[in-house]
């Protein structure tokens, strides 16, 4: 399994790239693993403000339906729009094509709370 160094992460499985005030999200290689062929990916909150924890879409995979978990506050300002033909993207490339949304992050600091790469390794084994 891929953890980068240069990512924050959740324990459910979201990934976090910090960019000044903009993050970049997606799932983990892990939870693209154990959730098989993604099928489809629906997230319908562009423009929305929403706290962490909040749900901001779900990802269909062949066997299962997933909520994607928002890692800090702030407001949805992209969805990747090569998910909608290409949802497999998440499969194969997780934390580079396969990204799910940018946001504006409300308060940079709180990324800082997030997992770093050993601490999530440590929870998924």
């Amino acid at each position: 399994m891929n953890f980068p160094e240069s990512l924050r992460y959740t324990k459910e499985h979201e990934w976090i790239r910090l960019e000044g005030d903009v993050a970049t999200i997606g799932i983990t290689d892990f939870a693209q693993h154990e959730l098989g062929d993604i099928v489809y990916v629906e997230i319908e909150t562009l423009g929305q403000e929403l706290k962490s924890g909040d749900v901001f879409g779900t990802v269909e995979a062949v066997k299962t339906v997933s909520d994607l978990y928002l890692p800090v506050d702030g407001s949805i300002t992209e969805i990747n729009p090569k998910l909608n033909s290409n949802p497999d993207l998440v499969n194969t490339d997780p934390y580079g094509e396969g990204w799910m949304v940018k946001m504006k992050v409300n308060n940079t600091a709180d990324v800082n709370n997030l997992m770093d790469a050993a601490a999530y390794q440590g929870v998924v084994g």
